[in-house]
């Protein structure tokens, strides 16, 4: 399986990195050509505004809605949550709209109100710590999507529906791979690796 990692404006590196770690082959997207030799994509935190418009000026946005209405594993962490959200609170939706959750930008403010926290990860007893910067908040959840990870207070920050992933932290900027793994191993489930 190769992941893609779509690399258009933010931390797409850090992801590469781990995917590295874990010896799964990856690959920086920034076109349609990139994206056609790929089995899944993680879409990295960012400027969600800034994504988007690279979306749609690279015409990657279209393809990357079709690929995954059609089973393509897909992962979007903080930027690329609110970027996939089929609702946005503060306003419209962003181009992709492809996982049934209500989204709020920024939630927990600038990048100095940024932040770690210990989460609850469903897939492991031991807590994850995450970071969460410039962080959304998942405002509501559609039907069946499943809850992966929690605060404290029960807030969910990773969520699943069939072969979509989003959380609304930063696992790529931790020494923690699980979520990295979580997401490997979901591909590896859904599809044939990419000829």
């Amino acid at each position: 399986m190769k992941i893609g990692i779509l690399a258009l404006q933010g931390d797409f590196h850090e992801h590469q990195v781990c995917f590295n770690r874990l010896n799964v082959d990856s690959q920086l997207v920034r076109s349609v050509s990139q994206l056609n030799h790929c089995d899944a994509l993680v879409i990295p935190g960012g400027e969600s505004t800034t994504i988007s418009k690279l979306l749609k000026i690279s015409r990657l946005d279209n393809e990357i809605i079709s690929k995954v209405k059609s089973g393509m594993p897909l992962w979007g962490t903080c930027a690329g949550l609110i970027l996939i959200s089929k609702k946005i609170v503060e306003g419209e939706p962003f181009p992709l709209e492809l996982l049934n959750v209500e989204t709020s930008r920024n939630f927990y403010g600038r990048q100095i109100d940024s932040f770690v926290e210990k989460i609850n990860f469903s897939e492991d007893k031991n807590e994850f710590e995450a970071i969460f910067i410039r962080a959304p908040k998942i405002m509501g959840i559609g039907k069946n999507v499943d809850i992966l990870a929690t605060t404290n207070d029960n807030s969910p920050v990773a969520v699943q529906y069939k072969n979509i992933l989003g959380t609304t932290f930063h696992p790529e900027l931790t020494d923690d791979l699980r979520i990295h793994k979580h997401f490997v191993e979901m591909g590896n489930n859904i599809i044939k690796p990419n000829e």
